[in-house]
């Protein structure tokens, strides 16, 4: 149908240009690019207000960022090539800042000491050994060693002696802590269960009582 003027061109998506910013969508980034060629600066200022509120209006989530309206207008400049002059009521970001590619988190490559504690366990025992003697102190070992109790049950066996988890808080510690003689943890219920996430399913349990219409079939055939 070429030459015919009612002909209607579709386009995909994948033969237009890579939407940068897709929370605004392609009539945004049109509209961003359609101010370069506004002459008028008064003009131009005028519009990309307008095109700046449509963007609020379309991606709401960026009221939940501290200074949403420079975001805003910094993504506006983004879209239109950077090269735009207006009167923003921010200063224009340059376009080397935004490629700059974010720094890489460095990462703690220093061994755990024990595995079934975890590391977080670490950084509280150091933080302890930096407190003063006295009741507190006393107070933040007692509660360290009935989680690392926990943590031990979990991933090793049924029972352990509390020494056994105070030697270790010492060892960790690099015996910067000494356990205050006499302390005691509290007693382990009975009922407490230390299964390892995920693996407590409990399939046998209360077996008989889940299919009520085994139950129900059952009682018929003994009548």
């Amino acid at each position: 149908m070429e030459g015919n003027e009612n002909t209607v061109k579709l386009y995909y998506n994948t033969e237009r240009e890579k939407l940068e910013m897709p929370e605004y969508g392609r009539n945004i980034l049109n509209m961003a690019k359609a101010l370069r060629v506004i002459e008028d600066k008064a003009k131009r200022t005028e519009q990309a207000y307008a095109v700046v509120n449509a963007m609020e209006t379309l991606n709401p989530q960026v009221h939940q960022q501290e200074n949403y309206g420079q975001t805003l207008w910094d993504h506006l400049y983004m879209m239109a090539g950077y090269d735009i002059d207006i009167d923003s009521p921010y200063p224009a970001p340059s376009e080397d800042s935004s490629s700059n590619r974010p720094l890489m988190i460095p990462l703690n490559k220093r061994p755990v000491k024990a595995r079934h504690y975890g590391r977080n366990i670490e950084s509280i025992i150091d933080l302890i050994a930096g407190e003063q003697d006295g009741e507190m102190k006393t107070a933040m070992i007692r509660s360290l060693a009935t989680y690392m109790r926990q943590q031990y049950l979990i991933w090793n066996k049924d029972s352990v002696a509390d020494e056994t988890i105070f030697k270790d808080i010492e060892k960790l510690s690099d015996y910067r802590i000494k356990v205050p003689e006499g302390i005691n943890l509290s007693k382990i219920s009975s009922n407490a269960n230390f299964s390892r996430p995920g693996l407590n399913l409990n399939f046998n349990s209360n077996s008989k009582n889940r299919n009520p219409r085994s139950r129900n079939n059952k009682r018929n055939s003994n009548k």
